[in-house]
């Protein structure tokens, strides 16, 4: 085991060395002046798409509403990757990765803009086995650049890999849990996977369903749990920010347990972790909101800005500040996972705030098992086409998709976010082939929004809906 983890680290240190650093940040910054910082600066016009129209169905066609396939997206974004990745980000890479998690977040917005265009730029409706919209990687890699053979490889490895990144969220549950209320790790995983099973049983319109109440309300509990901190240590905020940019640049000498990391540390820790949190690039955006019911493909990006500022900016942070100002990070050194954010939440309301932190890191993990099973599963959709063979093949795969999950809940988790960073890697490799590829249609849909759609709305008038080529079903 020992091996198996210094290969896995060894690998996710080159594949998130300095070149993918640059690469990924890179595209976010010519993305964001290609899009003329409109993911940045229109922010009222996509509050007003995006949380302003929470309980709206939406128009043009779909299988959800706007909202249900952001909450499905959300599902993987705003989870244990808030609390477990921005812990070991922490850790790993000091304080100062939490500046490069701001800003992966601020320049992936436009990253994530690009995956939910792709998305519903090349989804198909398949009405024999699924009366559904859906579009995942192999899809566009069909349908957008023509490799068939490779998108059915892409298809069987997202599928059989793919769930194997559960097991940190059950690591995170079982120890969370133990932590808190000493339950034995065998009943949470049970419980986990047997609630989780029926959910994803009723397929997309349950998922959907569940999504959109659950993940919102999670998301703000937690969020006013973790300004409570904050205002209870409001004197220490000042210095808990200056330290965070300013070991940003600097090396962070060790401190009490804390051993200490280099500025190259809280740029690859930063930027890991902050993709793995809110999946700028990773293209599970291009799956999540290929469902979503609207009039033109850049309008659901709005969800680009929504997704990423939720997650990146206010729950990344509430949890960084919430483990910095407690002196966690210092004080526990040996933990490394979601526990050491229960212990932060332990020390600034005692025993009731490591409670609280067991079911929210048991609600969050339970949510990106769900949503990430939908992802994976549209692999399976991929590879058996709109047949009979896809409607039978879905509930064994169901079974398969859980079992990494309940059956390796126990490797440390070290092991288990190591292999996390290798699969993230491998999918933001691809994930930027296709939005490089694919740049002028990209282009060609935001600008049409921007200077045709939208105007022509505004002057009252009913737009043509946007052309698309000939796309192969």
């Amino acid at each position: 085991m020992e091996s198996l983890l210094d290969l896995l680290w060894a690998m996710s240190d080159f594949l998130w060395g300095t070149p993918m650093t640059v690469v990924v940040g890179g595209t976010g910054l010519y993305l964001t002046i290609k899009f003329r910082f409109y993911y940045m600066k229109k922010i009222k016009f996509h509050f007003k798409n995006t949380f302003a129209k929470m309980f709206k169905g939406g128009d043009g066609e779909g299988s959800v509403s706007g909202f249900a396939a952001a909450c499905t997206a959300m599902a993987n974004t705003i989870g244990v990757g808030n609390i477990s990745g921005v812990a070991t980000a922490v850790t790993m890479g000091g304080p100062g990765a939490i500046f490069w998690m701001w800003v992966s977040g601020l320049l992936g917005m436009s990253t994530k803009a690009c995956e939910i265009i792709l998305g519903q730029r090349y989804r198909v409706k398949y009405e024999k086995s699924m009366d559904e919209y859906l579009c995942d990687r192999s899809f566009v890699m069909k349908n957008a650049l023509g490799w068939k053979a490779g998108s059915v490889i892409l298809a069987v490895f997202v599928f059989i890999f793919g769930p194997w990144t559960n097991a940190v969220q059950t690591e995170s549950v079982t120890s969370s849990l133990y932590e808190a209320f000493q339950i034995p790790p065998i009943v949470s995983v049970v419980f986990v996977g047997l609630t989780c099973f029926l959910t994803i049983a009723g397929g997309l319109k349950r998922i959907a369903r569940i999504m959109e109440r659950a993940v919102p309300f999670m998301a703000m509990l937690y969020i006013l749990a973790g300004l409570g901190v904050l205002v209870m240590y409001i004197d220490q905020v000042p210095a808990a920010l200056s330290l965070i940019v300013k070991s940003a640049f600097t090396p962070m000498a060790g401190v009490g347990g804390f051993a200490g990391a280099t500025a190259r540390d809280a740029v690859r820790y930063g930027v890991a972790r902050g993709i793995y949190s809110n999946d700028a690039g990773t293209g599970y955006g291009i799956v999540a909101h290929a469902a979503a019911k609207t009039d033109h493909p850049v309008r659901q990006s709005s969800w680009g800005w929504g997704e990423v500022f939720l997650d990146t900016i206010v729950v990344c942070s509430v949890t960084a500040l919430t483990i910095i100002i407690t002196n966690s990070y210092i004080d526990f050194p040996d933990i490394t996972s979601g526990q050491l954010t229960t212990i932060a939440f332990k020390v600034a309301y005692g025993n009731l705030g490591g409670y609280f932190m067991a079911i929210a890191i048991t609600i969050f993990a339970w949510t990106t098992i769900i949503g990430m099973y939908y992802s994976c599963s549209k692999s399976v959709n991929y590879a058996f086409g709109d047949t009979a063979w896809n409607k039978k093949m879905t509930p064994i795969y169901m079974i398969y998709f859980m079992f990494p999950a309940l059956a390796f809940y126990d490797l440390e988790a070290d092991l288990l976010w190591a292999f996390t960073d290798v699969l993230s890697a491998m999918y933001v490799i691809i994930t930027l082939v296709f939005i490089y590829a694919k740049r002028k249609e990209i282009f060609r849909l935001f600008n049409d929004f921007w200077d045709r759609f939208v105007p022509e709305l505004e002057a009252g008038k009913t737009p043509e809906p946007v052309s698309y080529e000939t796309i192969e079903k």
